[in-house]
C-alpha cells in the first residue's frame, strides 16, 4: 500500500503539478497574497542589542484571572468591521472570501489585528464590556485593542499588559504570543502564567513578570492608566530576577513595587537577550 500510493508522488496529481510557482532557492514572496506574508520577526542586526529598562510605557489591557490562549489568539471567523475585516478590504478581499484566522495564519497582518479580537475578552480598562476593546489612553478614546496598539506603536510607545492568575491557560497557541509581540508588548506582568505559554513569551523576546505575593492589580490600586517603568533590566540579567516598577498616575502619585522575572533558566536569558528563539538560532547560524 505505501509503495502504491507513493510511487508516483511527484507525477500522480496533474492539478496540483500545474501550479506555476516562482524557480529559484529562496520561496519568491508575493507581497500582494493575503495568506502567506514574510514575517518581520527576522529583521535583526548580526550584534546582539543591549538590554535596557522600559521607561514610558502603557497598558494595552488589564486581563482577568485565567485568560486563555483562545481568549488572546486569533480563532474562528474574521468578523465585520474588525480590524482585520479593514485590512483584507483595503486589499480587495470580498466578504465571501475573508475565510477565516486560521486559513490566513501565515499572514502576521492579519494575525495581529485579530489578537486579543475574542468576542468574550473582558479587559479592565473597558469595565463591563465584552469584546476585544480598550482604551487608547493619551484620548480615552474606547477602540479595537489592535488600533490602539498601532497608535502607540507609531508614537514609540511601549506596551505591558497587566494580568491576574494563570495568565495563558489552556492549549498553546503560537500566535499568543506571536500577536502581542507585533502590537508592541514588551512585558507581561501577571499573578502567575500556565507553564508553556511563559516560556512562549520568553520565545518571542516577552518579558513575563511575576507579582510578589500578596499583591495584585487590585491590592497596588492600579488602574492601568499610569505610565509604567520597568527599572533593572540590563545585559546582566540573570533568572528570576526581581525588578522594581514604578506607575506614575496622573495625578502625579508613583506607586512602587517589585516583581519577579519569570524567565526562569539561563537558557531562556539568552533567547531574551537575543530577542527571541528566532534571532538566536539565526545569530548562532551566522557565527
Amino acid at each position: 500500500m505505501f509503495r502504491e500510493q507513493y510511487a508516483n508522488i511527484f507525477t500522480g496529481n496533474e492539478q496540483f503539478n500545474e501550479v506555476k510557482v516562482a524557480e529559484g532557492d529562496l520561496f519568491a514572496w508575493n507581497p500582494e497574497s493575503t495568506y502567506i506574508k514574510e514575517p518581520p520577526f527576522f529583521n535583526i542586526t548580526r550584534e546582539v542589542p543591549h538590554v535596557q529598562p522600559i521607561v514610558g510605557a502603557r497598558v494595552l489591557a488589564i486581563m482577568p484571572d485565567s485568560t486563555t490562549t483562545d481568549h488572546i489568539s486569533p480563532a474562528g471567523n474574521i468578523a465585520k468591521e474588525s480590524p482585520a475585516a479593514r485590512y483584507l478590504e483595503a486589499n480587495g478581499v470580498e466578504r465571501s472570501e475573508w475565510n477565516s484566522y486560521g486559513s490566513r495564519r501565515g499572514n502576521h497582518e492579519v494575525m495581529m489585528r485579530g489578537t486579543y479580537a475574542n468576542i468574550r475578552i473582558k479587559n479592565a480598562l473597558v469595565a463591563g464590556v465584552e469584546g476585544g476593546v480598550t482604551r487608547y489612553l493619551p484620548t480615552n478614546n474606547i477602540m479595537p485593542i489592535w488600533d490602539a496598539a498601532e497608535r502607540y506603536m507609531e508614537a514609540g510607545t511601549p506596551l505591558i499588559v497587566l494580568a491576574g492568575k494563570e495568565y495563558g491557560t489552556g492549549s498553546s497557541r503560537d500566535w499568543a504570543a506571536k500577536g502581542v509581540l507585533l502590537q508592541g508588548v514588551r512585558a507581561v506582568i501577571a499573578e502567575s502564567f500556565e507553564r508553556i505559554h511563559r516560556s512562549n513569551l520568553v520565545g518571542m523576546g516577552i518579558l513575563p513578570l511575576q507579582f510578589l505575593p500578596g499583591h495584585n492589580v487590585k491590592e497596588l490600586g492600579l488602574t492601568g492608566e499610569e505610565t509604567y517603568e520597568i527599572l533593572g533590566l540590563s545585559d546582566d540579567m540573570t533568572p528570576r530576577q526581581e525588578y522594581t516598577v514604578r506607575a506614575h498616575a496622573q495625578d502625579g502619585t508613583v506607586t512602587e513595587f517589585r516583581v519577579m522575572s519569570r524567565i526562569d533558566t539561563p537558557v531562556e536569558v539568552n533567547y531574551y537577550r537575543n530577542g527571541g528563539i528566532l534571532q538566536t538560532v539565526l545569530r548562532r547560524l551566522a557565527e
